[in-house]
């Protein structure tokens, strides 16, 4: 079974926000697939059911950002999953160009909480990773928080919603043809004018 962990923060006035996109990303794959809206466990909310022909487990940590790794290694716990095999994290990453994505296989959590606590929880940077483009703050003296925190609109919100597409296909392109085919087929080399 695949896990698949959104990463976000709980809360009505985080939703939509640059900082939330592992969360959208979940919902899209969630109404994509006809799949429930989620039971709370432990310190999550998760949905199983079968996507492509895989069982998955969707979950959104409820911990906030920066503890997500304390929320999914509770669930690859108790299902006894492998997480360098079975783990598929999706969060928002400001140095890559908006809507882009950069998958990996493994590495550091480079500088986003969320991901450094999901390593330092499982004890291993060996993971599958989704990360999206919610590109860089506008201005030097912006605060970083606001920016990651703030609600795309206009252009920007539909950059944001077909980034939130390509992430969740890229999902099932790891589950069934793997890592490298998703990272042939979806990383890309964008630039900030693109």
């Amino acid at each position: 079974m695949f896990i698949i962990a959104g990463l976000g923060n709980p809360g009505r006035e985080y939703d939509g926000t640059r900082h939330n996109i592992g969360f959208d990303v979940i919902d899209v794959l969630r109404e994509k697939y006809g799949l429930d809206t989620g039971i709370r466990f432990g310190k999550s909310v998760i949905t199983k059911g079968i996507i492509e022909g895989q069982k998955v487990l969707l979950m959104k940590p409820l911990t906030y950002m920066n503890l997500s790794g304390v929320a999914v290694r509770e669930v690859v716990d108790y299902y006894k999953e492998d997480p360098t095999e079975n783990l598929i994290v999706i969060s928002d990453d400001i140095d890559l160009p908006e809507g882009s994505l950069r998958i990996r296989k493994k590495g550091s959590g480079g500088g986003h909480n969320g991901l450094k606590n999901i390593v330092l929880n499982l004890g291993t940077d060996e993971f599958k990773r989704v990360r999206v483009g919610v590109g860089a703050k506008p201005d030097p003296d912006y605060d970083l928080a606001d920016y990651v925190l703030g609600h795309p609109k206009g252009e920007d919100r539909k950059i944001m919603d077909e980034a939130e597409e390509n992430a969740a296909a890229a999902v099932v392109t790891i589950m069934n043809e793997g890592a490298d085919a998703a990272m042939n087929k979806f990383n890309t080399k964008k630039t900030q004018n693109d």
